[in-house]
């Protein structure tokens, strides 16, 4: 299981062209939200340092693929 763990990587952040200069402020946003959310977590359930960094990590990654999948219709090319 620790394995999982240390393999998992972030997902990248693809946002549509038009939308690239906003790439940085949400990758920062994304990774803020993921921070705070894992450490009152951690905080109030007692979580190991490893547990943490997962949940870090998942939570990061499934906002992620949100906002990827919802902003990928949205190209010049498809309005």
């Amino acid at each position: 299981m620790a394995t999982q763990f240390r393999n998992e990587m972030l997902k990248t952040l693809d946002l549509p062209d038009v939308y690239e200069d906003l790439s940085g402020i949400v990758r920062s946003e994304l990774k803020l939200i993921a921070t705070a959310l894992s450490e009152r977590a951690a905080e109030r359930l007692f979580l190991t340092p490893r547990q943490t960094q997962h949940l870090k990590r998942q939570l990061y990654n499934r906002l992620a693929h949100s906002i990827n999948e919802t902003m990928a219709p949205l190209t010049v090319e498809r309005q």
